[in-house]
């Protein structure tokens, strides 16, 4: 019996072909297909995204996420290059916001990335990375604290899409509907390259803390223009917050960033029969200059702001597999001063040295992988 199909014996073309093959469904194609031709003819690449605009600055020059205090040690030892696995030791002393010990351990391939941090105290940190396409990675957080405290759990999911010239996100901050609707923090954000210089973004934030209570909202706008030796950004937040950064590369090794914050909020005054009559705007506003110069053997980075702070860090390898660090921070109005040092020693297997020393004889490193971060 022959299985071939059979001529349609009135000639009418199917609901499919209808739907694909109509003068509007090919209008809208060629329209699409021109849009994205010019698209691609202006040159534009990925700006990054919402949450890394000023990067340069604030992660790169600052040491804003560098601070600490007291005497830190790290002791980490690598067993394998590809997949990367890595545990470590740290200890601290007189730090602040710092357990006195914690152990972690990494995992990473080109798709997936683990971590997990586990402290004296009990309290474990754990976060997942997963690369679904070149394009989209997933990301997980969770916290959990000891029997003996109380309870905070936290947990966070983060989801982003890095187009040809845009990126997008979505973030969510304990997402629950436990109590019957939907509570957490969720943040959106676009990010989209207008030109090859200029990017143009929108972030929104909701949030409920609780069923009893109502959601809120808020909306923001960010700016990023970057060329080959500058780049600045501006963000403006709900409520009148404003902020702009400006990074340059000086030299070769230097590097320098400016960054302005400014609020802006309403006062309140009463007036003579107790009620209450609208007050004079109230500006509040903070200028941070930081520098950055990379040395052969060793990074040095400080930092001086309107309110009188000033701080430095200077990072220097001694040897090959240990770093030392120290920090100094100094706050002339309140008359306060904090010093941290710490050491960082890293080792690896036999394997893996002698697959380094046969690399560094050849000139060729070993090539790790691509870790979603």
């Amino acid at each position: 019996m022959s299985t071939a199909t059979k001529p349609n014996p009135t000639g009418e073309k199917p609901v499919s072909s209808f739907l694909t093959e109509n003068p509007i469904t090919s209008l809208l194609s060629s329209l699409s297909q021109s849009f994205h031709e010019r698209r691609a003819t202006l040159g534009l690449t990925n700006p990054g995204t919402v949450e890394n605009v000023s990067r340069e600055v604030q992660k790169d020059v600052f040491l804003n996420n560098y601070m600490f205090t007291g005497m830190r040690a790290d002791f980490s030892k690598s067993f394998s290059m590809d997949p990367i696995f890595q545990t470590s030791h740290a200890f601290a002393m007189g730090a602040q916001g710092i357990p006195p010990y914690t152990f972690a351990a990494i995992f990473g391939t080109n798709k997936a990335f683990l971590q997990a941090n586990l402290d004296n105290e009990g309290q474990l940190a754990g976060r997942f990375n997963y690369r679904w396409s070149p394009e989209l990675t997933s990301k997980f957080n969770v916290q959990l604290t000891p029997p003996s405290q109380p309870p905070q759990p936290v947990f966070t999911v983060d989801t982003d899409y890095s187009g040809a010239d845009f990126s997008a996100g979505i973030k969510a901050f304990n997402p629950s509907l436990l109590e019957g609707t939907l509570t957490g923090i969720f943040i959106g954000s676009y990010l989209q390259s207008v030109t090859p210089n200029l990017a143009l973004g929108i972030e929104s934030v909701w949030q409920r803390s609780a069923a009893s209570l109502g959601p809120e909202s808020a909306l923001s706008y960010v700016a990023r223009y970057a060329t080959k030796d500058w780049i600045a950004s501006a963000q403006l937040q709900a409520g009148g917050a404003l902020q702009a950064t400006y990074w340059r590369k000086i030299a070769e090794r230097v590097e320098a960033g400016v960054d302005c914050q400014l609020t802006l909020a309403g006062g309140m005054a009463r007036d003579g029969g107790g009620g209450m009559m609208g007050g004079s705007m109230k500006k509040e506003g903070v200028t941070t200059l930081g520098a950055k110069y990379d040395f052969r053997m060793s990074t040095f980075r400080a930092q001086v702001d309107t309110q009188g702070k000033l701080a430095c860090m200077l990072e220097k390898r001694v040897a090959p597999a240990v770093t030392l660090t120290f920090v100094g921070d100094v706050d002339h109005f309140k008359n306060q001063a904090k010093l941290g040092i710490s050491v960082s020693i890293e080792s690896a297997t036999e394997a893996i040295q002698e697959m380094q020393e046969k690399a560094a004889l050849s000139g060729a490193g070993p090539t790790p992988p691509s870790v979603p971060f």
